[in-house]
């Protein structure tokens, strides 16, 4: 809503009649004095607004004052309407709210303790579950890390559970400066998105994972190209401890974007390197590289620049023939990258089409597991770490990763959630009720630093726990040590595997002897992939230009 000098947004209107009806029953009052009652009634309820907008808490009734006490009240009956009237508390969409109140609960530090037994149907297909050993063992510290890119310069420790990327455009400063300060709290990283590094990621001092993206924004020349002087300066900056260079995501993989003139403020401009006023164009792909072989080069010079820190690739997977092409790219030139993140297909974004979001990219599950088995393959898992994102709240969600064969897990919206995310479904519209994903400063700066950032912090450490327990539990000691004979699911009212059985694994340089491995995908694909090209197969070519199958 457009705000004049004369007018106030209709989230004001409950704040605003109290204050006039409690200045005109005040003199009726005095004349006939049931109206005492309006002027005991208004006078609360102006006590109430005025609060909700000097406390520092709740974002949401700084935005809504009076107003989002009617959304508090329906939530705290919430449970109760969706028992007997609408769903169950673990319908997802995309979140449900079972998953939504552990993070609540985890940020804000309070009990997060379930009673009564458990919810899920555990005699349904597709449950799953972990064992648990008779010699369980106690962990008594949970701060889990792993060092990324050993041999380089400038290594990292990073922990197993960090902050994936979300640029400040998409995020407000405030939820930006949030993130970033929880980070450091908490001693974790923030992927910085690849709308660059903004000066609200530098105020706090937070671990950094700088992303670039096609749109080289922090690192661009005029005409939208690579420009390696403005990289090496932001680079080399003690706070940026890795580089991440995305190829794709899994809420739009292969969808470039714009970024309207109109949302690019002075703020924005400043951290993208562009023009301010100005239609920003990130593109589909990169220009700064064109085959797997100049890919790997591009990276070796990234990594050259930064002054040896590691440096990875973000992608999700689509066709499997440019994915092996990459890691033959690998083989045959003895480069490779540090780390690979892999966005699994179920990723989220502030906006993107619809049949992007439902029908395009690979789970993350299947995704991980190609990424993981290929570098088995040549010989390469155990010098390329490899993260992990996509619906990741909780610790058993961590723990499905891990056994899958990541060495981390990243999270967006878990942590947009520790924020005081209400899974309104605005991230696009700029009405985030909760000042979370918005640049409307009268919504902003509503969302109190202090406050989330600790929030942040909250749920990072108490995940960490939970992952602890269960790992503990299972007589494990890191999450390291997790693997595919860990976690069970049943694929039938009578039938269940362990990963291990469940998923193919390959032997190590299996990929190497040029045998077929039993894998349909790497039988048909890995042959034909090229180190010189992304490009399909030829018989992919042939079956395109015919449609006879």
């Amino acid at each position: 809503m457009k705000i004049s000098r004369w007018s106030l947004p209709l989230r004001y209107s409950a704040y605003g009649v109290s204050i006039v009806g409690l200045v005109a029953a005040l003199p009726l009052a005095i004349l006939w004095p049931p109206v005492w009652v309006l002027v005991v009634l208004f006078g609360a309820l102006t006590v109430l607004g005025t609060w909700d907008l000097v406390q520092r808490k709740r974002t949401v009734s700084r935005i809504y004052p009076i107003l989002a006490h009617f959304r508090y009240f329906l939530e705290s009956i919430g449970p109760e309407i969706r028992q007997y009237f609408i769903q169950s508390d673990l319908e997802a969409l995309p979140f449900s709210r079972e998953q939504r109140s552990v993070v609540y609960q985890r940020a804000k530090d309070v009990l997060d303790k379930r009673p009564f037994g458990s919810l899920l149907d555990m005699s349904s297909e597709g449950y799953e579950w972990m064992y648990h050993s008779i010699r369980p063992v106690d962990i008594e510290d949970s701060d889990f890390r792993i060092t990324i890119g050993a041999s380089r310069a400038k290594p990292y420790s990073a922990s197993v559970f960090n902050i994936s990327a979300m640029s400040f455009g998409s995020l407000s400063a405030n939820a930006i400066l949030s993130l970033n300060t929880g980070a450091r709290m908490g001693g974790f990283y923030h992927d910085t998105g690849e709308g660059s590094i903004s000066r609200y990621h530098r105020e706090p001092g937070g671990d950094l994972v700088w992303e670039i993206g096609s749109g080289y924004f922090g690192c661009r020349n005029d005409d939208g190209t690579f420009n390696e002087k403005r990289f090496a300066a932001n680079a080399t900056i003690d706070q940026v401890k890795m580089i991440e260079l995305k190829l794709s995501q899994g809420a739009k993989p292969g969808h470039g974007g714009i970024l309207p003139a109109a949302k690019v403020t002075p703020e924005i401009a400043e951290a993208r390197g562009v023009r301010v006023g100005e239609d920003v164009v990130s593109p589909a792909s990169h220009s700064a590289f064109s085959t797997p072989i100049e890919l790997l080069e591009f990276i070796d010079h990234l990594r050259e620049l930064s002054g040896g820190k590691p440096v990875g690739i973000k992608l999700a997977i689509g066709h499997p023939w440019e994915w092996f092409a990459i890691v033959k790219a690998m083989v045959k030139t003895g480069r490779h990258p540090d780390f690979v993140v892999v966005d699994g297909g179920e990723g989220g974004t502030g906006a993107a089409p619809l049949e992007f979001i439902n029908r395009l990219g690979m789970p993350l599950n299947e995704a991980l597991l190609l990424v993981h088995n290929s570098l088995v393959g040549v010989n390469l898992r155990e010098k390329i770490a490899i993260g992990a994102a996509g619906k990741l709240t909780s610790a058993f969600t961590m723990a499905q990763t891990l056994a899958l064969g990541a060495d981390w897990c990243n999270a967006a919206r878990g942590y947009m959630f520790a924020l005081g995310c209400i899974q309104s479904m605005s991230c696009h519209t700029g009405r985030c009720p909760s000042g979370v994903a918005t640049q409307d400063p009268l919504r902003s700066k509503k969302l109190d630093v202090a406050d989330k950032s600790q929030r942040v912090a909250n749920f990072h450490r108490n995940t960490l726990k939970a992952l602890a327990n269960l790992l503990g539990a299972a007589g494990l000691r890191h999450p390291s040590e997790l693997g595919p004979e860990h976690v069970i699911r049943r694929v039938s009212r009578t039938t269940v595997h362990s990963y291990r059985d469940l998923y193919h694994f390959l032997e190590p340089g299996s990929l190497l002897s040029g045998e077929p491995v039993e894998h349909s995908v790497f039988d048909k694909f890995w042959p034909e992939a090229r180190t010189d090209s992304f490009d399909p197969p030829e018989f992919l070519v042939r079956l395109r230009q015919t449609k006879i199958y």
